[in-house]
């Protein structure tokens, strides 16, 4: 039987490593939204079915195009890490350089 191993072949900085812990915590959440959006809306489909109308497209469409931005932000929101370093170390370089402070 195998076990779990925790740690890594590579050790990471502290910073790595909290960087890491929140691109898990995103995507963490990312998927109990999706999951709560499925089972919530079988309800409202089945309840919409049950009552003999289709009105439960509305607030899954609603709330599809949410889940969709969400995903999009979360898995693809590396980018905009590195623009908000980039743009952070812009100002670091402008404020050491004394261009800033006039």
């Amino acid at each position: 039987m195998s076990t779990l191993n925790l740690s890594s072949a590579t050790a990471l900085t502290p910073d790595e490593e909290r960087l890491a812990r929140k691109r898990a915590g995103r995507k963490m959440g990312w998927y109990i939204h999706a999951t709560v959006f499925v089972l919530v809306n079988a309800g409202l489909a089945l309840l919409s079915g049950w009552q003999g109308r289709s009105w439960a497209i509305f607030p899954a469409l609603g709330w599809g195009i949410g889940l969709l931005v969400h995903g999009f932000v979360t898995f693809f929101s590396a980018s905009g890490e590195q623009l908000h370093q980039t743009l952070v170390q812009q100002e670091r370089d402008r404020i050491a350089s004394g261009k800033a402070l006039r």
